[in-house]
């Protein structure tokens, strides 16, 4: 997908972008506030413009994908014969200009091509244990955070909210930096250590069959630490250095792989402390931020009218676009899921009308399923009768509607991505109002990680660095 980017706006270029994103996502509201399980109950087709409605109504997922997000297709020469309302060409050209782009600038061959477990950029002890999208996760923002370490002259990292610590063993005994992990989860911790010493023992297996490979410097594995981190008060473990630096004080670079909600604010406001040079951290779980405290950080975006994001806008931001469009062109069962959800929503608000929107479970299978089958599947899992009367011609009704509700939530998938850059933007203005030098970079492959925008910051003008952390090394 198109985008702007983020190095090439100065900081009252971004100052602008965040007035623009506010009008936009005020303009778009009903859109973005509706829940797509609500479809049928709050008749959610006729709150779009009738233009849009004649425009949308009857097109096939892969037309919706060549016509809101522009992907070629074989229908494409069709629908640019057709005469589509100005307003809803506005809305998919916004979209487009106004949210930055998550295309990293290299351009590479997949590093899955001859397995697509096993990514051929990481040897065979690191990926064991880790799945493709954590491989390439981990050796991504793991380079990155070489580079930088030797940009900045750190120290020490700091790998924040580590969970099994695949990315700490990584630039610990992968890239040879000296790694602290952070991790509040006990049990996520002493796996980690296991993973470490199997990881070790692998390595030096690997030595003795190649003996020709020499570890030049000692390994030192990621030193684990079981701790929560408040991201309202700072952590004085998260500053201890490991051992005393040679000279003067420690100099630590914090990173964070999609550091969950406030964690990811977290390192943003411990990043202004002395010992802190350097930040590479890549969010996630926008929906799970305080609210005030994780959004908005920055001053500008505060006083901005119609700032605010509530749970249902960060949610929305964390889907997976680029997976969405690509589910569209195949057109595969699996896309009746919505339209299933929301006719099961239209019984229980019969049967129950105080219970509104129930979590349900995940369902196996869904699109083998007949439409009765999943609804009485669904009121068992909400603690309702599966054997209630169903009324069969309403729920056909409702399936009949699939495409309209496809088509419904393509418009909201469209416009998400631009909250992700408000939230996103508001990180970057919050520290350069501080003074910082911040940029946002996408490092990974959308297709593998949606939530690939990594935000890197020091405390020195990171200049022509940028260029070289955003090169794929060959």
């Amino acid at each position: 997908m198109p985008g702007i980017s983020a190095r090439g706006l100065s900081h009252e270029g971004r100052k602008q972008l965040a007035v623009n994103l506010t009008r936009v996502l005020a303009l778009y509201r009903s859109i973005l506030d509706a829940y797509i399980i609500e479809f049928f109950t709050d008749n959610l087709w006729d709150t779009i413009p009738c233009s849009w409605q004649e425009a949308l109504d009857g097109l096939k997922p892969p037309q919706l994908a060549t016509m809101l997000y522009g992907l070629e297709g074989p229908c494409a020469g069709e629908l640019k014969a057709l005469m589509w309302p100005l307003t809803l060409l506005a809305l998919k050209s916004t979209a487009c200009a106004l949210a930055f782009t998550r295309m990293p600038g290299f351009q590479t061959p997949s590093e899955f091509l001859e397995n697509p477990s096993q990514s051929s950029r990481l040897t065979a002890p690191f990926r064991k244990h880790v799945r493709p999208k954590k491989q390439h996760e981990i050796r991504r923002l793991g380079e990155l955070v070489k580079k930088l370490s030797d940009f900045t002259g750190c120290t020490q990292v700091v790998d924040v909210g580590s969970g099994q610590g695949h990315l700490s063993r990584f630039m610990a005994l992968g890239l040879g930096l000296m790694v602290k992990s952070i991790e509040g989860d006990q049990r996520l911790v002493e796996r980690a250590q296991r993973l470490d010493q199997e990881l070790l023992q692998a390595l030096e297996k690997e030595e003795k069959r190649n003996p020709q490979v020499v570890q030049t410097s000692p390994r030192h594995s990621p030193h684990h630490v079981v701790r929560w981190v408040d991201p309202t008060a700072l952590c004085e473990e998260l500053l201890l250095p490991l051992e005393n630096p040679c000279q003067g004080r420690a100099r630590l670079l914090l990173t964070g792989l999609h550091a969950c909600g406030d964690l990811s604010v977290a390192l943003l406001r411990h990043f202004c402390c002395p010992e802190v040079v350097a930040l590479a951290s890549v969010g996630c779980c926008y929906m799970k931020l305080s609210d005030p405290g994780g959004y908005p950080l920055s001053q500008w975006v505060a006083g901005l009218p119609g700032y605010e994001l509530p749970y249902r806008l960060r949610e929305g931001a964390c889907h997976a676009l680029e997976e969405y469009a690509e589910r569209l062109q195949k057109a595969g069962p699996g896309l009746r899921t919505h339209c299933y959800r929301a006719a099961l929503e239209t019984v229980i608000r019969r049967a129950r009308p105080e219970l509104r929107r129930p979590g349900v479970q995940g369902i196996p299978r869904v699109h083998e399923l007949k439409i009765e089958e999943y609804v009485q599947r669904g009121l068992q899992r909400v603690g309702l009768d599966p054997q209630l009367p169903l009324n069969l011609a309403a729920l056909q009704a409702h399936l009949a509607q699939e495409n309209r509700v496809v088509a419904f939530f393509s418009l909201a998938l469209l416009l998400a991505p631009l909250v992700e850059t408000l939230i996103l933007l508001d990180r970057l203005l919050y520290l350069q109002e501080q003074g910082f030098h911040a940029e946002l970079l996408p490092i990974f492959s959308p297709e593998l990680s949606p939530r690939n925008l990594v935000l890197v910051a020091t405390k020195m003008p990171l200049g022509q660095a940028l260029s070289v952390l955003e090169t794929e090394d060959s």
